[in-house]
């Protein structure tokens, strides 16, 4: 039994706190979520963190910043649903498709449609369509046909069995739905078959139901 105290720190909505919270799920670690709005960091936090970035764990009292990090550090908790493969390729793989979630996929997916089409409005201020319709017509396609083309054969992204790398790349796929966009199912069956599959995990569900409640509460 784990021992320690966890202590999440960030905002729900943001796709790296939802992916560390859904390896704490899957890990079936207890832990507590301390909200933190990424606009306006108290300054303890900045203590926590100085790159001012959500999320970050605390273990008892010692913070752990970066999700990649943390997701990384959950896994060695408990072999509970282990996340990153002992075989040292396949791991390589799972962080290679994490990187690409967190890097390639989020500028798009969450900073640019997520962001302008709910994040800006629900502060008062206007999204940009041009940018969104950029990110889908221009951006987006190429990153989506090589998910495409990797979930020919799979049903997972490495191995078979769900991995951390399937956890980063949902998380971002869920700011997309929240900014009212899903890939187009005709075109990218493969992928849009496999996020069916991932919105069908009780955590999942469980995270996704608590978000469209947070997002119904900003928009009153």
């Amino acid at each position: 039994m784990i021992r320690m105290k966890l202590k999440l720190l960030g905002a729900p909505l943001s796709p790296f706190v939802r992916k560390t919270i859904l390896t704490l799920k899957l890990k079936e670690l207890p832990y507590e979520l301390t909200p933190v709005l990424p606009f306006n960091f108290p300054d303890w936090f900045v203590e926590l963190n100085p790159l001012k970035r959500i999320p970050v764990l605390t273990v008892d009292d010692t913070p752990i910043a970066d999700s990649s990090v943390i997701c990384q550090f959950l896994d060695t908790l408990s072999d509970t649903t282990r996340l990153i493969p002992d075989n040292a390729l396949d791991a390589a793989r799972v962080r290679w498709f994490e990187k690409y979630a967190d890097y390639e996929l989020a500028p798009h997916l969450t900073f640019t449609i997520f962001r302008n089409r709910f994040l800006l409005p629900s502060l008062g201020k206007p999204g940009d369509e041009a940018a969104i319709e950029k990110s889908l017509t221009k951006k987006l396609p190429p990153m989506l046909t090589y998910l495409e083309q990797t979930l020919a054969n799979n049903d997972y992204l490495v191995g078979d069995s769900i991995t951390l790398a399937d956890l980063a790349v949902i998380s971002q796929f869920l700011s997309f739905k929240h900014g009212g966009e899903q890939p187009d199912s005709n075109q990218y069956p493969n992928l849009c078959a496999y996020l069916e599959r991932l919105m069908q995990l009780p955590s999942v569900v469980e995270t996704w139901e608590k978000e469209c409640a947070i997002i119904q509460k900003m928009k009153k």
